[in-house]
């Protein structure tokens, strides 16, 4: 296939560009800097430089494609930038204007499959319970634009085109994030909030990267992409500090997160979320069954990120 792919250097974007060109898909990829352009050249892909938010400049480059995989977000950089509002401001606009110029642009080009990348942790709290995509959702004002997103994969659907929704777990690997995380915990803080006995859906970035390219042959829909066991909050954080050698830390008190706004509160949640569907019509399977499987892998590329730097 003609693959098109925005976010094509981003956590996701720069593990599924080189599986898709491994897999035989000539890939263009989105990049507004100069430097990522050369980047994804050598990786053998046709960097393409393009306003996400103009349809008729989306029209241009993704003409003749037979996908488009949007991959774009602007998430915050910190923990700390996370917990506040106005930092999700450009993320949001991403979502609902740029998602919906490559629909728009899609479309009218004759496009056959548009992947949308979405967020699974926007169910209610479930307690022990599996959660499936008929699980009505609950986003709040910080994530509550990842709808806006899946729906302009809807409206291509209903257009006669491919949509494909992935509500993605929340993504662990080797960057910043998972620094400050690792910091946190050896002042003795865990950087997971809410009960420890709640259920926490993860990912890891890999296993991400080749779920969007088994998303290239999955019928139209929204699909839950997750580990196959989703952890407890106290054994995952638990098993990241035997795995990086720190003391396990105190959970974050209840009553910080009770006070901690709408954020907080989102992200302490249980979600226990089931990616049966996705696996069923894919064949995909997560590389890690679970975060404890992952973390020497992860700290093992970390040690060597940190060594390149």
């Amino acid at each position: 296939m003609r693959v098109f792919i925005t976010g094509a250097t981003g956590v996701i974007g720069s593990r599924a560009v080189p599986l898709l060109l491994q897999a035989g898909h000539t890939v263009t990829a989105a990049s507004r800097s100069e430097h990522n352009r050369e980047a994804l050249r050598r990786a053998g892909a046709a960097p393409v430089n393009v306003d996400l938010f103009d349809v008729n400049s989306v029209r241009r480059v993704i003409a003749g494609h037979d996908a488009v995989i949007n991959l774009a977000t602007h998430i915050p950089s910190s923990a700390v930038k996370i917990m506040i509002r106005w930092a999700w401001r450009t993320n949001d606009r991403i979502r609902r204007e740029a998602s919906a110029a490559i629909a728009t642009a899609a479309i009218a080009e004759g496009v056959g499959r548009m992947i949308q990348e979405s967020f699974a942790l926007i169910y209610p709290d479930c307690g022990d319970a599996w959660i499936d995509e008929s699980m009505p959702v609950a986003p709040t004002s910080y994530n509550k634009s990842v709808l806006d997103a899946e729906r302009s994969a809807q409206r291509f659907t209903e257009s006669g085109g491919t949509g494909v929704v992935l509500r993605f777990g929340g993504l662990y690997g080797p960057d910043a994030l998972l620094a400050e995380m690792l910091n946190m915990m050896r002042k003795g803080m865990s950087p997971v909030p809410g009960d420890p006995g709640a259920f926490l859906s993860s990912l890891s970035q890999d296993d991400a990267a080749t779920a969007v390219v088994a998303a290239l042959g999955v019928p139209a829909g929204t699909y839950n992409v997750v580990e196959d066991e989703p952890m407890r909050r106290g054994d995952w954080t638990r098993s990241l500090a035997t795995a990086a050698g720190i003391p396990v830390p105190r959970p974050i008190p209840a009553w910080m997160t009770a006070i901690g706004g709408s954020m907080l509160r989102l992200m302490s949640r249980s979600e226990r979320v089931s990616n049966r569907k996705f696996r069923d019509a894919s064949g995909w399977a997560p590389k890690y069954p679970n975060a404890s499987d992952a973390w020497s892998d992860v700290l093992r590329s970390s040690s060597v990120a940190r060594a390149a730097a």
